[in-house]
């Protein structure tokens, strides 16, 4: 029974995100569609286990809160006319998605595209914009984006509460919006697109270091942008960015779980796939003038992809890059990647230099990749036991139990003796 429940949430897991953006888009309303959606699934963990998974189980879930709709809007306006008129809507929007070819469907008529440029209105903080996509596309618990922001849970709920309200009182048009408005609202699509790629990339807790589902929708939401957008430049850096990432992914993870770093990756395992695909796009990404984050940041994705080892790896140009980056958006996180890339390129005490004066200035000090980069590199100079301290504060801060599991290892073979509780 446990095994059939597996398999109705991982169906329920592939395909939330769809099936929310037509139910919001046919309710008008984020709540009602998500608890139809909850329904739905409820319904599932029945029936599919007695009678079988059905051949499209999309179509069944959307059916089924489709059905678990009309029931609530017959109970709240207490009028038949009104849910048979909701029941028709529904079955026309479920039945013209269900007939959409994913790989053909025009960007502008895509649901989770219309989703996306709803929740990131600029009339929303940006805090609000990412959290609502987080929690509507991603499918993220509240105490998941709670966690990514390092908020407390009740003050993300609040949160999301207030930009679903914003969303209804203010009569947010649920489209994409025409050329006109593009170009203001194309920026915050972007970030808010690359925010949840990350968290599929790199989890920010959960027991697993990759969320796949969640770096795939991201990854086809940046297509469907490219469709929408051919003669823009902008969002083609973007995509070749997050293909180029992607594509390490199998590679990123041992058969045990464990994190396998860059440098130690087995690049067999690389997807040429999607490095052929995303390495053109950067070529194009760059022809802009001046390129902007997305681009230069692709472009070193770029130079990893093309290196046949990490010995082999260009780090200078790397290092070049970062600075390049930091220039155009200055980061603390910038900086602490180009230090590591200045270690790789100059050794590790050139890049330990650049990371004690960024940790001296306290901007990342909750970051726990400053800690683990610097513990890295005082593990290569042989300075043990401050490696130990540093991996201890690593540990502190990481959400992560896949990274987790790899400080803690880390930690023992520089300092045996030691335990994370001393």
């Amino acid at each position: 029974m446990d095994g059939d429940a597996s398999a109705v949430e991982r169906v329920f897991k592939e395909e939330r995100g769809r099936i929310l953006a037509t139910l919001i888009r046919v309710l008008g309303d984020f709540d009602h569609a998500e608890d139809a959606l909850a329904a739905a699934l409820e319904a599932a963990l029945r029936q599919w286990p007695r009678d079988g998974q059905p051949d499209n189980p999309r179509a069944w879930l959307l059916r089924a809160a489709r059905n678990r709709a009309v029931d609530d809007q017959r109970r709240r306006t207490r009028a038949r006319r009104r849910a048979e008129t909701l029941h028709d809507a529904v079955t026309v929007g479920a039945s013209e998605h269900d007939a959409a070819d994913e790989d053909s469907v025009d960007a502008v008529s895509d649901d989770r595209l219309r989703l996306i440029f709803t929740c990131c209105h600029p009339a929303l903080p940006l805090e609000a914009q990412v959290a609502l996509t987080l929690r509507t596309l991603g499918g993220l618990s509240t105490e998941e984006i709670a966690r990514a922001f390092l908020v407390p849970t009740v003050t993300m709920a609040q949160r999301l509460v207030r930009a679903k309200q914003k969303i209804r009182v203010a009569a947010i048009p649920y489209h994409v919006p025409d050329q006109a408005e593009l170009p203001e609202r194309l920026s915050a699509v972007m970030a808010v697109l690359y925010l949840v790629f990350n968290e599929g990339y790199a989890a920010t807790s959960g027991d697993t270091l990759v969320r796949r589902e969640l770096a795939t929708e991201a990854i086809r939401l940046g297509r469907l942008l490219c469709q929408l957008l051919p003669a823009q430049p902008r969002p083609r850096g973007l995509l070749a960015l997050m293909l180029l990432q992607d594509a390490r992914r199998e590679a990123r993870v041992g058969p045990d779980g464990e994190v396998v770093l860059l440098e130690d990756q087995d690049r067999s395992l690389w997807d040429r796939a999607e490095i052929d695909e995303g390495l053109p796009l950067v070529e194009e990404a760059l022809r802009a003038r001046p390129p902007d984050s997305y681009a230069l940041q692709a472009a070193i994705a770029a130079l990893h992809a093309r290196a046949p080892s990490a010995r082999e790896t260009d780090w200078a140009q790397i290092a070049a890059l970062y600075v390049a980056l930091h220039t155009l958006t200055p980061s603390p996180v910038v900086r602490l990647n180009h230090a590591v890339a200045v270690a790789f390129a100059d050794g590790p005490a050139a890049g330990l230099g650049l990371l004690d004066a960024l940790e001296a200035e306290k901007s990342l000090d909750g970051y726990h990749l400053l800690h683990a980069a610097r513990a890295d590199l005082l593990r290569r100079l042989g300075r043990r036991a401050e490696a130990a301290v540093a991996y201890r504060a690593a540990l502190d801060r990481v959400g992560n139990q896949a990274e987790r599991r790899f400080l803690e290892r880390r930690l023992a073979a520089v300092f045996p003796s030691s335990t994370t509780g001393d």
